[in-house]
């Protein structure tokens, strides 16, 4: 029998084994994308520290996150959506904010208010938005009331928020935290980063809101149900992150996004093997209800809901529950999941009690 070394237990554990795995996944990858042209734009509504506003969303078509190149996280497939040779130039990235005020124009009756800016990595990270690009877009959005800016913690900087500010605009950095447990962030979401980070990105915020001309703040994103959690332990993590978030200095708002499996993923590997399912739309609006009370807004706008990919039920009552969980984004009233029950309630309330982790998913 041979003998165990340390570097056979070290060996393809950990980060290195999830980036190595997620490598060759993405390399799978076979289309290419127009740098001129944003990933995707759309105008919607949102709730704000300041009501519920009209938006314009973009995300931006970058070289790609520099985590996700690495490797990645272990559910996201947005750098498959983006530009060969990592980088984008500065009036190819002015191009794409051209398209999308050119579909605002055609679409809206006037600019919207809020805009929301994504590059599926970080606005901030001066390798994907150079600074140059970064101060154009703050000057061209001079005008409105807020933006989001999406980033790892890593990248968010008083300096860099004052280029907004100091426009009198309301700055809001978008920050893909996914749970509030270092532990399910690191073996489960392949993230490098601790929640102190987060804490230490919401503190450089606040120091810009002191020092500017108009507020600057957070906006958590969280994932609902990471792989390798059972269901009810996916809804306990996810409340205890809500809960911890609201306690934290100039976070003012929580996006629970409900993981749906995307391509060229490691969550799309574990889907077709049978080791992975979504959540069921009752933990979403079961989180939402056992948080409506603390400090901040609360939001969810489940992608894909009710297909096999995305957040769903038994697909007979996937509709109403996603629109209780839209009027709750929009009002904070945790009495509209009181309007919606089925049947497959039951079923859930089983998975939560029963589903344990050795056993993968108890349901499709």
């Amino acid at each position: 029998m041979s003998t165990p070394t340390p570097e056979v237990y070290e060996r393809g554990k950990g980060m290195d084994a999830h980036n190595q795995v997620m490598r060759e996944i993405r390399s799978r990858k076979e289309a290419s994308y127009d740098p001129h042209q944003p990933t995707r734009v759309w105008l919607d509504e949102d709730n704000t520290p300041d009501g519920v506003r009209e938006s314009l969303t973009i995300i931006l078509n970058t070289g790609g996150c520099r985590w996700a190149r690495a490797g990645g996280c272990t559910m996201c497939g947005y750098v498959a959506e983006s530009v060969d040779g990592g980088s984008v130039p500065h009036e190819a990235l002015m191009d794409q904010i051209d398209v999308c005020l050119a579909h605002e124009a055609e679409n809206a009756s006037s600019p919207a208010p809020l805009i929301k800016i994504y590059t599926s990595g970080s606005f901030l990270d001066e390798r994907e938005v150079g600074a140059e690009s970064r101060r154009a877009i703050a000057d061209t959005f001079a005008d409105r009331e807020r933006i989001v800016l999406e980033s790892l913690p890593d990248f968010v900087d008083r300096e860099k928020l004052a280029e907004f500010t100091r426009h009198g605009l309301q700055t809001d950095v978008a920050i893909g935290l996914e749970t509030a447990t270092d532990r399910v962030r690191r073996d489960c979401v392949n993230k490098y980063f601790d929640f102190a980070d987060f804490e230490a990105a919401c503190a450089e915020a606040v120091a810009a809101s002191e020092a500017g001309d108009a507020d600057a703040g957070v906006k958590a994103y969280l994932l609902m149900k990471p792989p390798f959690l059972t269901e009810a332990e996916a809804l306990e993590d996810m409340v205890s992150s809500i809960e911890r978030c609201a306690g934290v200095e100039g976070c003012h708002t929580v996006s629970m996004n409900p993981c749906n499996v995307q391509r060229y993923t490691m969550v799309e590997e574990l889907f077709f093997r049978g080791g992975y399912r979504p959540p069921w739309l009752w933990s979403v609006a079961a989180a939402l209800e056992r948080t409506a009370d603390t400090d901040t807004i609360v939001v969810s706008d489940p992608v894909g809901h009710g297909s096999d990919r995305g957040a769903h039920n038994c697909k007979e009552c996937d509709d109403l529950v996603q629109k209780a969980i839209k009027d709750f984004n929009l009002r904070q009233d945790p009495t509209v999941f009181e309007q919606v029950s089925c049947e497959c309630e039951t079923t859930w309330e089983t998975v939560l009690e029963l589903e344990t982790g050795y056993t993968g998913p108890l349901t499709r």
